[in-house]
């Protein structure tokens, strides 16, 4: 247990771009409250979201100044009085903090907290909680059509969401088609078990998508950029498929969830 009383964390004053982020050396380390877990913080995730809201241009914004990040992953610190799970010295993974990961220490309700497996690092727990969890809830969304022999196209499958949308439709028994704009995109959408991945900045990329899925389009499409491509995926997607948008810098909500028909 830290008997320390203050800890250097990035603090954001002012919305705007990367240079508003400083470090402060003298921000109190966060006192968790009887259902909260103090957590050292080893490795922390860096998403899109916490740049929207850094800028300025998320829906939800707090109270200035503030402490960024979400995601975390550590050694527990300290526990509540009402904490079960943890003790000091477990290392741990955190989805949702309460004073921001950008930080040597933040601090957690217990419910956003989880023991971080062995064989996994600092590095790999931070990246579990908005990338994993998105994943995760997009085919919970598109539960109807998550079966063996039917077709997710990932679009924009390169990314940390996109990967993990990737690697648990394989894991379902999904024939999984990812997009990238890069060849070491497109090489590392591969790697995680796509069976096939084109390149969403070339021109007649969509009529490869149709052409891997015989015609009639992915099953399942799980969106990364709706504000861009959700016209595309509406012409495409089979009859009675499901859209799940997971990122869309207009709507900036995520998932939201779109079932449509294609005419015979």
């Amino acid at each position: 247990m830290s008997g320390r009383k203050e800890m250097r964390a990035i603090r954001v004053a002012n919305y705007g771009g990367p240079e508003v982020l400083k470090v402060d050396p003298k921000i109190p380390v966060p006192v968790p409250t009887d259902t909260q877990v103090l957590v050292e913080v080893k490795a922390a995730g860096v998403n899109p979201v916490d740049t929207y809201i850094r800028s300025g241009s998320f829906g939800t914004t707090g109270p200035l100044p503030y402490t960024p990040g979400s995601d975390a992953s550590g050694i527990v610190s300290k526990v509540g009085a009402k904490v079960t799970k943890f003790k000091p010295g477990d290392k741990v993974y955190v989805i949702k903090n309460v004073s921001g990961g950008y930080a040597e220490f933040t601090v957690a309700e217990e419910t956003m907290v989880g023991k971080l497996p062995t064989h996994l690092s600092f590095a790999q727990g931070a990246g579990l909680g908005v990338p994993c969890y998105s994943a995760s809830r997009a085919f919970i969304k598109a539960k109807g059509k998550v079966k063996s022999g039917n077709t997710v196209l990932v679009h924009g499958a390169s990314g940390a969401v996109g990967l993990a949308c990737v690697q648990i439709g394989k894991a379902k028994g999904l024939t999984v088609i990812g997009t990238a704009g890069t060849k070491e995109g497109l090489d590392l959408v591969l790697k995680h078990g796509a069976a096939k991945a084109f390149n969403h900045k070339e021109q007649g990329y969509i009529d490869k998508v149709l052409e891997a899925t015989n015609g009639t389009g992915p099953d399942i499409i799980i969106e990364m950029l709706a504000n861009v491509n959700l016209a595309t995926d509406l012409k495409i997607i089979n009859k009675g498929g499901i859209i799940v948008v997971v990122g869309s810098r207009v709507m900036q909500r995520s998932p939201q969830v779109y079932s449509c028909l294609k005419s015979p």
